[in-house]
């Protein structure tokens, strides 16, 4: 028997809009295993499609294929799909070893991440399997990228928190060949030591690295990053700035940065543990004042009920940043919670700039890079904010 799922006349309504979720609130009834691929069905039995089944997660199907399609099968899905997102990826011509594969729903692989990582020595994945139905194929994703790519080695991080929401145990695996502790690879032209095991995301932020560039593009004189992280914007920039100040609050982070600044012969990147909020604060204080500032703080909304301390944490890092900036110079501010809207995000940064009694141009709106698509009636998979603005008064 096909394993089916009813929903209901709202939930029917929602797939028809385009978004590919319909929570469990919509869910009728359900005949079927945790992690199976359903016939999703309306309430008078018409096929709306195929969708991975969750038991656990309010996000309950995850729709796979539109109605008029046959049952997919799982390895000729998964394959299609990793070639599919690989043509695409080929298409947009990165150059260095880093990028995202497959980036769930907008690749048609929902809850799926495959990031790849490559230098002179080898090539590595890092999956991230995230719901029940894709967890369940993570042997037949390792086939599939081994056929079609043959890489060194390729690790599960399947340790977000998210997979609790699933019934999901976090975990770390090794799941083909070898993974060393450490690799280096190239971004935008600047060496990175990536830890795959541990590091944020799945080593790097790769959705910031055209942002990255951008920052480059823009950096002069005296250059602080606040929230630097493994100093992606810090060591972007200091190739064109004459010095630069990174910030962060993790002792790990300091010394990823100063690692990477050192493995790229860059003596004029100082690295300083801090609160950032703090150090803003001291940094006003005590009159110095920069030509260019970075500001790319973890996501501070996780969920709506965090919005508004999430806004005012977004405003006060923002005045800081504003009063700190001298005029000609350039703020990059980003902002990677996806419950902060693009509209709600520049208002808050033009209520700092109006408190900060500066006049401001907005030069360029931009995202998330283009290895990680959006998915236009999804706009969960649009989470990327990141504002260029110049002073001029």
């Amino acid at each position: 028997m096909t394993p089916s799922v009813t929903v209901s006349r709202r939930g029917a309504e929602r797939l028809k809009s385009g978004h590919p979720w319909i929570f469990r609130s919509d869910v009728v009834a359900a005949e079927a295993e945790p992690g199976d691929i359903v016939r999703v069905a309306s309430e008078r039995g018409k096929t709306l499609g195929w969708a991975y089944w969750s038991s656990a997660s309010q996000i309950a199907l995850r729709m796979l294929e539109g109605p008029g399609a046959p049952m997919p099968g799982d390895r000729e899905l998964i394959a299609a799909r990793i070639r599919a997102a690989a043509a695409y990826r080929d298409s947009l011509g990165i150059i260095g070893g880093a990028w995202r594969l497959v980036h769930g729903e907008a690749d048609g692989l929902p809850a799926t991440v495959v990031d790849r990582y490559g230098n002179g020595e080898g090539a590595w994945f890092v999956v991230q399997t995230l719901a029940q139905g894709s967890d369940r194929r993570l042997p037949l994703l390792v086939d599939a990228l081994v056929e079609q790519f043959g890489p060194t080695g390729i690790i599960a991080r399947n340790d977000p928190r998210v997979r609790t929401l699933e019934g999901l145990e976090p975990r770390v695996d090794v799941v083909y060949g070898e993974v060393p502790d450490r690799i280096v690879v190239e971004e935008n032209g600047i060496r990175f030591g990536v830890d795959l095991r541990h590091g944020q995301k799945t080593g790097l932020f790769l959705d910031q690295r055209d942002n990255h560039a951008a920052a480059a593009r823009y950096a002069q004189g005296q250059a602080l990053d606040a929230f630097t992280y493994n100093g992606g914007f810090a060591l972007n920039m200091a190739r064109h700035a004459s010095s630069v100040l990174a910030l962060d609050i993790s002792a790990s982070a300091v010394e990823a940065t100063a690692a990477n600044a050192a493995l790229n012969g860059l003596t004029n990147v100082e690295v300083r543990e801090a609160n950032v909020f703090d150090e803003l604060r001291e940094l006003e204080s005590s009159g110095r004042r920069f030509d260019t500032i970075t500001l790319d703080p973890p996501a501070f909304a996780r969920n709506r009920a965090s919005v508004e301390r999430a806004v005012g944490g977004y405003k006060e890092i923002n005045l800081r940043a504003i009063r700190l900036l001298r005029p000609g110079g350039h703020l990059i501010t980003c902002s990677c919670s996806y419950n902060v809207s693009d509209t709600l995000f520049l208002e808050v940064v033009r209520s700092a700039a109006a408190d900060a009694r500066a006049a401001m141009w907005l030069v360029e709106r931009r995202g998330q890079a283009a290895d990680h698509p959006i998915l236009l009636n999804a706009p969960e998979t649009s989470y990327l904010k990141c504002l260029v603005l110049r002073r001029v008064g």
